[in-house]
């Protein structure tokens, strides 16, 4: 979800100038953004060795957004807007080619997310996206976080699938390989504004059984 259907950079960029242009706040929300996504991992990372009970992405996400108003220096934010901005993560906007892939895969496919997001998270952002999911599979479904296997099991397994039978669409390379461990089909979507202005999509996996530049092509390549 996180850069393949949505643009959080460029989402979280806009909601915090949104919060600066209404607190008065001189802030790089650009690098705010980065390092708000770079804690991402390192985050679900300490649930997954334990060091943290099951903890949802949005309480994680605030973690660090505690963390991160103190380190830029942003005072001022009322406990609302505190959660107001936490809660851009729910507000991401699609790419330009994300609804019209997807309604075209709907019309042929089962399609789903497949996130480290939390239900409310990824069934916020569909509504106000239009993001036309037949349903939302979240890894707080069985309280793993990916690299988890059994978070890439859930889709076959809810679904009554083969893992052959499913397919993960990602911009991640690390994630493809992982889904690929336990049996499932990768299609890589190159994403490199992902990484902001001047981004470089990493170099796909021979193994990968599609490439492709947005969600468009990816249907034609499957046929719709």
């Amino acid at each position: 979800m996180f850069g393949t259907v949505v643009d959080w950079r460029g989402s979280v960029i806009r909601e915090g100038e949104e919060m600066g242009r209404k607190k008065d706040l001189d802030v790089d929300w650009a690098a705010f953004a980065d390092k708000w996504r770079g804690r991402y991992a390192p985050s679900m990372d300490r649930v997954r060795r334990g060091e943290l009970p099951w903890t949802n992405l949005d309480a994680l996400h605030r973690a660090s957004l505690e963390e991160l108003l103190e380190e830029f220096g942003v005072e001022g934010l009322t406990e609302e807007e505190r959660d107001h901005l936490n809660k851009a993560w729910h507000r991401l906007d699609p790419w330009p080619d994300s609804v019209a892939g997807l309604a075209r895969l709907k019309e042929r496919y089962v399609i789903s997310t497949f996130s480290n997001g939390n239900v409310a998270l990824l069934t916020n952002m569909a509504k106000r996206a239009g993001l036309p999911w037949d349903l939302i599979l979240s890894a707080e479904l069985v309280r793993h976080y990916k690299p988890d296997p059994e978070t890439y099991l859930m889709p076959p397994n809810l679904l009554d699938l083969r893992p052959e039978q499913v397919m993960l669409v990602a911009a991640h390379p690390s994630d493809l390989r992982a889904a690929q461990t336990y049996g499932l089909r990768a299609a890589y979507v190159l994403r490199p504004l992902e990484w902001g202005p001047g981004g470089e999509a990493e170099e796909p996996d021979p193994s990968f059984d599609l490439v492709v530049d947005d969600l468009i092509e990816l249907a034609g390549k499957l046929g719709v």
